[in-house]
């Protein structure tokens, strides 16, 4: 990881939808959002325990994903 990467944060519920994920354009609903990362960089996904996980990103992905979702909606 260098450090122009950004961790994304998710938190699921018990039934598996995300509560919360950070880096979220304000608009997007938690789930789309990861639904979204899942699609483009799922392999930078890494499941913790607890009902979390991160996805390791770099920064210009992220600000370019959230532009490109932005205009989508």
């Amino acid at each position: 990881m260098s450090s122009a990467d950004v961790i994304v944060h998710v938190r699921f519920s018990p039934d598996g939808g995300v509560t919360a994920i950070s880096e979220r354009p304000i608009s997007t609903p938690p789930q789309h959002w990861f639904n979204y990362l899942s699609a483009k960089v799922g392999e930078s996904y890494q499941p913790l325990s607890g009902g979390r996980g991160i996805f390791r990103i770099a920064r210009s992905d992220v600000d370019r994903f959230k532009t490109s979702l932005s205009s989508a909606e």
